[in-house]
């Protein structure tokens, strides 16, 4: 192949009477090759029989047919061969890419391509045949008429290709917009347009799993192919570590059984199942529940860590209700302080009973008997109170 992507084949000898009948039968032949496509591949029998497309695709195969003429015949003036092959080559990357658009796959059209060239080859050699050519010539000719097939093939998987690519590529970068919108709790009708321009259909719910990203992909292949898989940088509060992914998963279930089934013994945390428009709640969930705890085999539900949840929903106001309800046992020996604690939770937990106390510390009834009374002394008439039984008992249990 010379640098200008023609072939250095010495050009066809025919004699004009010879290119002229040729061209001649290109309108018949080309009518010859888009019946025989129609015939044998499936995926094309139906457009190639409706109106504009039908017509459109006619004009492309006799375009790509005059185009081979041209090259073949001596230039005798007008556009090159390398001319006519640039704009073959052109039209077949056009056709290629417009293919991909239409969901259709390569394979479909380089089959057309085959079955066009075999077609060409049957009623265009009948017609060299009838004007003497050569058995040398004809075969040259054939040679010309297959790698001409050939190239226009190859232009147009590279066109199916790029499209792939760019429209994929597009559609993640939609998807990517659609879950940053999600994370941030973006209004609904933000969020709509978000999942039509990434061509997401929403669905009834979303779970988030946060998971390692050296997981993430097959994980996000098993759940579905409308998971959506984020960085997680992508979160404005960039809170998570940057070996976690986000994915926000479709319509798990309230019991998120697909989620479970998927992970097996794999590492993460579960956030509890929202109305799709509201992902950003199991989201926030999920990533406290990470540092808090971190990930666990077989995923970490966060509906089981609620009590931590509420607990630590605001750290200082945590710290500030112990210091404040604890205050009494300041001035005692940390291990008498310690008991006394201990003591307490059971008994507001157990409503006084004194017994089951003793079971659950494992201590004698006196013991417990003992320590309430000095409870009382620190404590007064506020063991009483409802307010002072609640303040207690939040911060007794997280006291560590």
């Amino acid at each position: 192949m010379s640098t200008d992507g023609t072939h250095d084949e010495p050009e066809l000898t025919f004699q004009p009477i010879v290119f002229a009948a040729l061209r001649a039968r290109l309108p018949a032949v080309a009518q010859s090759v888009v019946g025989a496509v129609v015939h044998e591949v499936a995926e094309y029998a139906v457009p190639l029989q409706q109106g504009n497309m039908a017509a459109n695709i006619a004009n492309a195969v006799r375009l790509a047919l005059d185009g081979f003429l041209r090259m073949a015949q001596p230039a005798t003036g007008g556009k090159q061969p390398s001319g006519e092959l640039a704009i073959a080559l052109d039209g077949a990357y056009a056709l290629g890419r417009g293919e991909a658009r239409s969901g259709r796959s390569i394979d479909s059209l380089l089959a057309a391509y085959r079955i066009g060239a075999r077609v060409a080859w049957r009623e265009w050699g009948t017609t060299a045949v009838e004007q003497h050519v050569s058995p040398q010539e004809m075969v040259r000719f054939a040679e010309r008429l297959f790698a001409y097939i050939d190239q226009l093939s190859a232009a147009s998987v590279a066109g199916h290709g790029d499209e792939l690519t760019e429209s994929g590529r597009a559609r993640e970068q939609q998807r990517e917009r659609l879950g940053r919108a999600l994370l941030a709790g973006a209004p609904v009708d933000q969020l709509i347009a978000y999942a039509e321009r990434a061509g997401w259909e929403p669905p009834r719910t979303l779970t988030v799993v946060l998971v390692g990203a050296d997981r993430a992909r097959l994980l996000s292949g098993v759940l579905g192919g409308r998971t959506l898989s984020l960085a997680a940088d992508v979160a404005e509060d960039r809170q998570l570590p940057d070996h976690v992914r986000i994915l926000l998963v479709p319509n798990t279930g309230d019991d998120r059984s697909t989620v479970w089934a998927a992970l097996g013994n794999e590492p993460a945390i579960v956030g509890p199942c929202r109305p799709w428009v509201h992902a950003r709640q199991s989201y926030t969930r999920a990533a406290r529940v990470l540092l808090m705890h971190g990930p666990a085999p077989g995923g970490v539900d966060t509906e089981r860590h609620l009590t931590d949840l509420v607990l630590n929903a605001d750290p200082e106001a945590v710290a500030d209700l112990r210091a404040r309800v604890l205050a009494p046992l300041n001035d005692l020996p940390a291990a008498t302080a310690g008991r006394l604690a201990e003591t307490l939770l059971s008994w507001l937990l157990h409503q006084g009973r004194r017994e089951d106390v003793a079971r659950d510390l494992t201590v004698h009834p006196q013991t417990v008997r003992y320590r309430m009374t000095q409870l009382r002394e620190l404590y007064g008439d506020t063991l009483l109170h409802r307010a002072t039984t609640l303040q207690l008992i939040l911060a007794l249990s997280g006291r560590t």
